[in-house]
């Protein structure tokens, strides 16, 4: 079964419709990239996946036991975001707050995930830092363990490597491909560099006002669209 389908999706701000046509399956362990100009829809998107923006026609279903509530989401940083006042730790931390149920306070299970997760992002030794301290990508890889924290089938990644360095970039881009492979959570990320997303990406979704492509990543590459959207280059 998948773990999402989405079926003729619409959205819309005020009526006028900014989606729609929106037509894709995934099953666990695919990797998605959202990829389309600015303006085309990708954040509306990913808002109508975690439950942000209800669509305005069509249905969105999710299988394999996940709830909504288990989506692990990395947002696209804001000059606010990157001052948070808070230690690597406790950012990581937060990721936890959806298993908490009713209990008010984080327990031994939720703290090893934390502990664990950014072990696994490579930044342990900095759990007691600051967050604003940190370069954007040391900051991108908290965020994402965070995300870890949430989920351990679904990761929604709203444009994860905005601003970072070269090197930083394609840290983190294997960073997630390895968490896509070794622990088989599926992957949705929006992205603008087309050719990474080709590179990384098991599927590609390309967004106008109206879908105008899914498919595989390889079969995405060979299409005129995917030239076209490049100015005649090839990937």
């Amino acid at each position: 079964m998948a773990i999402l389908s989405c079926e003729n999706l619409r959205f819309a701000y005020e009526g006028v419709t900014v989606l729609e046509d929106v037509q894709f399956s995934l099953n666990q362990g695919d990797y998605l990239c959202v990829v389309g100009e600015n303006g085309s829809g990708k954040s509306t998107l990913i808002r109508g996946l975690l439950g942000l923006k209800r669509p305005d026609g069509g249905s969105i279903r999710y299988g394999e036991g996940l709830k909504q509530t288990e989506i692990g989401y990395l947002p696209q940083q804001t000059g606010i975001q990157r001052d948070f006042p808070a230690s690597v730790y406790e950012v990581a931390l937060s990721g936890c707050l959806g298993s908490l149920g009713r209990r008010l306070r984080f327990g031994a299970a939720e703290r090893e995930r934390a502990l664990m997760n950014l072990e696994r992002m490579g930044i342990e030794e900095l759990k007691d830092r600051s967050y604003q301290a940190l370069s954007g990508g040391q900051q991108q890889r908290v965020l994402l363990a965070r995300a870890l924290c949430a989920t351990q089938k679904l990761l929604l990644l709203d444009e994860p490597v905005t601003g970072l360095d070269p090197i930083a970039t394609g840290e983190l881009y294997n960073l997630i491909k390895l968490v896509n492979l070794c622990d088989n959570i599926t992957v949705i990320m929006v992205s603008h560099d087309i050719h990474e997303a080709v590179r990384y990406a098991t599927h590609i979704l390309h967004l106008g006002q109206r879908q105008l492509f899914f498919g595989t990543a390889a079969a995405y590459k060979e299409s005129s669209l995917a030239r076209r959207f490049l100015g005649g280059n090839r990937l």
